[in-house]
């Protein structure tokens, strides 16, 4: 079975998968040894290691070069958090695709905003096409990947924001996509009913005010990402311990 056949499999599972997002070898190794069945990459974590602002401000060597490591270094299935794709042209699209497979990711996120300065809800069709392009591409070569397609209605609050989801999700699902990826989306009745509204195996973010994975799992929800949530959370731990040393005046606190 290839990574990317297990990595399918895990969406269609009875329970929801729990996909922790790394930020380096090391988180993804505690997220390994705690059990987690599959990690993904958190695109604003990796950048703000490296001291760059989200939205593909790091260049795709350097996030390439974090994905790499952290696939040699578990062995569980790794989904790579692309962004809108890193590229201006189908061409180098596809030839960043090439690379993330010779890399051994199991799957990608694939956003249909644009996420530099303020960010904007594309037409649909920009990612029905990158879709559809790279799907057409690996099937050439008898490899696949899992694409999760995300659409940031909810992020982003359009008006006629479920509306549209649905919209989208019917679009990307007739272009090949394997997921759908609805971030910012927590009303339990709004979940149901994008849920209702496609055959792909539905994924939400998780944050303040979501239900819990009990919960999720009765709406249909089949993969809850954590997405920079744990990054920003041990960000913020590691403050507050060297405050605790400050405040102290001593060390006891770090050991």
């Amino acid at each position: 079975m290839s990574v990317y056949e297990q990595f399918k499999q895990l969406h269609h599972q009875e329970t929801p998968l729990l996909l922790s997002n790394a930020w380096d070898v090391a988180s993804a190794r505690v997220m390994q040894e705690k059990g987690v069945k599959a990690i993904a990459t958190s695109s604003s974590a990796i950048a703000d290691t490296l001291g760059y602002a989200d939205g593909q401000n790091i260049s795709f060597g350097e996030l390439l070069h974090i994905i790499r490591r952290i696939v040699a270094c578990v062995e569980v299935p790794v989904s790579a958090d692309i962004e809108a794709g890193y590229a201006s042209s189908t061409e180098d699209l596809l030839a960043n695709i090439d690379l993330l497979v010779a890399a051994g990711v199991a799957g990608i996120n694939l956003e249909d905003s644009a996420p530099s300065g303020t960010r904007t809800l594309l037409p649909a069709d920009d990612l029905v096409k990158k879709i559809s392009a790279i799907k057409s591409h690996l099937a050439a070569k008898g490899q696949n990947l899992f694409i999760n397609a995300r659409t940031d209605t909810f992020l982003l609050d359009i008006p006629g924001k479920l509306e549209e989801t649905f919209v989208r999700a019917r679009l990307y699902a007739q272009a090949g996509a394997d997921g759908l990826f609805v971030p910012f989306i927590k009303d339990p009745a709004d979940i149901e009913a994008v849920v209702s509204a496609t055959t792909l195996p539905v994924n939400v973010l998780a944050m303040k005010g979501l239900a819990g994975i009990a919960e999720l799992n009765t709406l249909g929800v089949k993969r809850i990402s954590m997405g920079g949530s744990m990054y920003w959370a041990q960000k913020r731990a590691l403050g507050q311990r060297l405050e605790q040393v400050i405040a102290d005046g001593g060390f006891e606190s770090v050991f």
